[in-house]
């Protein structure tokens, strides 16, 4: 297939050597430079065979496509400008000129010159295509609904802008619609992976998990095994109230080290149909933990500390027991034991958080905490 293009390309730019007496090309070194995608000796060679000035529009084409397929776009963009000069209705040219600035970064500069062609065909499907993508890569992204609604009415198959379509939809939540156009794509190519995994979103949005079951299960069977599509298998199974295939669906996550809070959430709501409370217990801590960031303690210790300097100790002790319901840190302890001991004068609360302090295994770099928790359990006690 791949012989077969290059040979469509090259007859299409082969130069006719009746038209161009001197210099002469030869078009086996040119063919073998394609085939072996030489671009860049192919654009050297075409130079050297055909210097300047050149006004064969034959030449310039053959200039300008090895020019672009080597890379070198401002080369490429030079050639296809003096063809347009020389004819502005020709829109393979306006495409390519819009190919390379788009290729260049100039999105503004080619969608330019994709306008030049609707104006000449308001029903070119390729160029609402390239103008969608523009726009979404600029943050146009009414422009780029817009476009691929009418690439999508003129070619309703094609998977790129059916697939891409339906996902702004998905995100608009306008779920039939999406539904409706990725349709009417499968019906083309029932196999398509890309469309597929569109399927699955629009299904299990729309609630139809029994659907959503069959196509993520195929999805997964082909080896599109991401997190979203194993939690949409999951929690489709939850929801249908299969518990046992929920739990050994999203246990693959749990395998894999890639679990999160939804996943554990819905398997503790298993568990806990299936009775086994004890489970659904251990699922729904690991759920809270994931929901929780692991810098929680931290962040309430900080609060803590910054209410000890305001002088606003009650504060201050409720920040610090709210740090403890997130993680242990051992001088969480230690500050409790001594806002107890010297700001609100409880002995025995002060008492109790020093020696949490000591059973903690503080750090060696706290030996001097250590010595003065000690040391005031040991006073504490006589008084």
């Amino acid at each position: 297939m791949k012989i077969a293009l290059l040979f469509i390309l090259f007859t299409w730019l082969i130069i006719p050597v009746s038209a161009q007496q001197t210099p002469t090309v030869d078009n086996t070194l040119l063919l073998e430079y394609y085939q072996n995608q030489r671009f860049a000796d192919a654009a050297d060679y075409l130079k050297k065979t055909y210097p300047e000035p050149v006004a064969d529009l034959k030449i310039l084409s053959s200039l300008a496509y090895t020019s672009s397929m080597a890379g070198r776009l401002p080369e490429a963009e030079g050639y296809y400008q003096r063809i347009y000069a020389a004819d502005t209705t020709n829109a393979a040219i306006l495409f390519n000129l819009g190919s390379v600035n788009e290729r260049r970064g100039n999105n503004a500069k080619a969608i330019t010159y994709y306008k030049k062609i609707l104006l000449k065909d308001s029903t070119n499907f390729s160029v609402y295509k390239e103008m969608a993508t523009l726009s979404r890569s600029s943050g146009d992204l009414g422009n780029a609904i817009n476009y691929l609604i009418k690439a999508n009415k003129l070619n309703p198959t094609e998977p790129d802008v059916a697939y891409d379509l339906s996902s702004f939809f998905i995100n608009l939540k306008l779920y039939k619609k999406a539904d409706t156009i990725v349709t009417t794509a499968l019906s083309a190519d029932t196999a398509n992976l890309m469309l597929l995994l569109g399927k699955a979103q629009i299904d299990y949005r729309l609630e139809k998990f029994p659907e959503a079951v069959t196509v993520c299960s195929h999805l997964i069977q082909s080896g599109n095994q991401t997190n979203e599509i194993i939690n949409m298998l999951g929690n489709s199974y939850y929801s249908l109230k299969k518990y046992n295939d929920c739990i050994a669906t999203l246990k693959q996550l749990e395998e894999n080290k890639t679990a999160s809070e939804t996943s554990y959430y819905y398997m503790a709501m298993s568990y806990k149909a299936l009775h086994n409370q004890a489970l659904a217990v251990s699922y729904f801590d690991q759920a809270i933990k994931e929901a929780v960031s692991p810098n929680v303690n931290s962040y309430y210790g900080e609060m803590a500390d910054s209410y000890d300097q305001l002088h606003q100790v009650k504060n201050a002790v409720n920040a610090y027991q709210k740090s403890l319901l997130y993680g242990v840190m051992p001088l969480t302890y230690y500050a409790l034991g001594n806002l107890y001991d010297t700001e609100l004068k409880n002995k025995a609360l002060a008492k109790r958080y020093y020696k949490k302090y000591i059973g903690s295994s503080p750090p060696e770099t706290q030996q001097s905490y250590m010595a003065y928790a000690k040391r005031r359990i040991g006073e504490l006690s006589v008084h």
